[in-house]
Parts: structure tokens; sequence; C-alpha cells
């Protein structure tokens, strides 16, 4: 089975390999960004404009959206968690949500798969948890020292390392892809 990941991060790229236990080709491809809370529809639009621009090949494209879901803020940033990150990180991040009482947070990731000749299909993960007072961990990259999941050690995906990988939001929903990848 072929299929290419658009992706420039190589944190990503390894993930998905190693939760799918298969090789992905990947691709590094400037995209246009689509401005929505959606992650869904940010993963769909992103996986339409990389078959495109890869010129229709004959495997399937995937792309991967992935953001921070708070409560408090009705979804926000959700799509836009890049965006946040970028602007005032995740210090900032905390920051501004120092002023509400809830924290609850889901992790959540659109697998969007381009297949030739027909529509990209979604696969979702999502993973409910918190955002801690302070980022913790050494491991993991964007957000993970922030979001601790619901799990029995209260860890955040920073301090659960590889770990993370066994339960994420991003291995929910490739796992939930796996069984359409292979059947091509």
């Amino acid at each position: 089975m072929k299929a290419i990941f658009v992706t420039s991060n190589e944190n990503k790229l390894r993930e998905a390999r190693e939760i799918l236990g298969i090789w992905l080709e990947s691709a590094s491809l400037d995209l246009p960004e689509p401005q929505a809370v959606s992650i869904a529809d940010v993963a769909v639009e992103k996986a339409r404009a990389a078959r495109a621009a890869l010129r229709d090949p004959p495997h399937p494209v995937l792309v991967e959206d992935s953001g921070l879901v708070l409560e408090a803020w009705n979804g926000l940033p959700g799509a836009l968690t890049k965006w946040f990150l970028l602007s005032v990180g995740n210090e900032g991040l905390l920051e501004m949500l120092s002023s509400f009482g809830d924290r609850s947070a889901r992790a959540v990731c659109a697998l969007a798969v381009a297949f030739p000749d027909a529509p990209a299909k979604v696969f979702l993960g999502e993973v409910p948890g918190h955002v801690v007072s302070a980022p913790r961990g050494e491991s993991g990259f964007g957000w993970d020292p922030i979001f601790a999941p619901e799990n029995p050690g209260g860890e955040t995906y920073a301090e659960l390392g590889a770990r993370k990988n066994e339960d994420s939001h991003r291995a929910r929903a490739f796992r939930a892809a796996r069984a359409t990848l292979l059947e091509g």
C-alpha cells in the first residue's frame, strides 16, 4: 500500500508511521491554510488542495489537522491552535485561560484521506482531558506540555513520551483510517 502524507512536521510524520505501522511517503507542500474553527473542515480543504498540488496521484493523499478544543471558549482555538501558539505560545494560552474556572479540553485530530476520483473521507480522533496550570514534560511538541488526557497519572502528553501514541487523538484518527487505507 502506498500513501502520501502531506506534512512539513517531522514529529507528525514519525507519529503517523509508528501508529499505522506502515511506511508513508511524505510531501511538504505550501498549502493554503483555511481559517475555520472546525478541524475536520480544514483537513478536508487541505486534502483537496494537496491532491491537486500533487497532480492527482494514483495513491491516497493524507492530510491531518489537529487542535486543542477548550470547553470554556466554546471550541476555540480548535483548528486555529497553530496560530494561537505561533502568536502567544503555550504560556500565553495558559495566561488567557487563567481567569476561566473550566479547564476541560479535548485533543482533536481530523485525518482527511483523499482517494483518486472520490471525495475525501474524514477520520476523527478525540481525547478528553484538561489544560494544566503550567507546562510539564520534556517530550512531544506543540501543546503537548499543557494538555493532560484523562489518565490515572494525570500526565501531560509531553510527560507521557512515547506512551502518548498508545491512545492519543492522532492515534485514534489514524487507527480509524488504517483499514480503509489498507483496502486502498
